[in-house]
């Protein structure tokens, strides 16, 4: 009887051990993971990049409502993994380049017969990934995102200069994407054809860590 009850209680105590080095394991963890959520680790200095998820397009237009302004069809984002933390937590990165081809870009604006160039400015950029999936991009100190988007126009070539002090997304594990939504841009130069305020919408996906072999996909925690 004694054996049972000191077996029971081996057992109760071994189980509420294992409880309660379950949570502590699951936040081992990083923010950043590939192969699945809590997968393996993405190290800092690997490099991330994603390009518009299939079937959608990058669009700059005039109001936040609206459809009249500059859509692209392609467009890459590369960033480099500065620090990824334990999960909960916040995973850093820099944005070293953002492109835009401009063969995939059209414009509806009246006046405007195409779009030349979209050049993405003032970069690095420093990105801010936190364990609920939302993600910030903000500028160096004393500086600005900014955009400049080169048109033809019927009056030759014009310059629209956009700046934003930072934008805002979100993380979605289901897809390994990366959405933003009429993120504002303001004018900052440009000639009365260039809309006084830009709003950004674009969904990049999937990110993927180009570091590993198998570029596979980057899920967060």
């Amino acid at each position: 009887m004694r054996t049972r009850t000191s077996l029971a209680l081996g057992a109760a105590v071994t189980a509420l051990a294992l409880s309660a080095a379950g949570p502590a394991s699951a936040a081992d963890g990083t923010v950043l993971t590939t192969g699945g959520a809590g997968g393996t680790a993405v190290a800092p200095g690997d490099v991330l990049s994603a390009s518009l998820a299939g079937g959608t397009s990058a669009t700059l237009y005039s109001s936040s409502t609206g459809t009249s302004g500059i859509s692209c069809t392609s467009s890459t984002f590369v960033a480099e993994v500065i620090d990824n933390p334990a999960a909960p937590g916040t995973a850093t990165e820099s944005v070293t380049n953002h492109t835009f081809d401009s063969a995939s870009c059209t414009s509806n604006v009246v006046g405007v017969l195409g779009v030349t160039r979209i050049t993405v400015d003032n970069l690095p950029y420093t990105t801010a990934v936190t364990s609920d999936g939302t993600v910030t991009i903000t500028p160096a100190d004393g500086s600005s995102i900014q955009t400049t988007v080169v048109l033809r126009t019927l009056l030759g070539s014009i310059n629209c200069v956009y700046r934003a002090p930072s934008l805002s997304g979100t993380a979605d594990n289901a897809d390994n994407s990366i959405a933003f939504t009429n993120q504002q841009f303001t004018k900052f130069s440009g000639s009365s054809l260039c809309f006084s305020n830009g709003y950004f919408t674009a969904k990049y996906a999937p990110v993927v860590d180009t570091t590993q072999d198998g570029s596979p996909a980057v899920f967060v925690n």
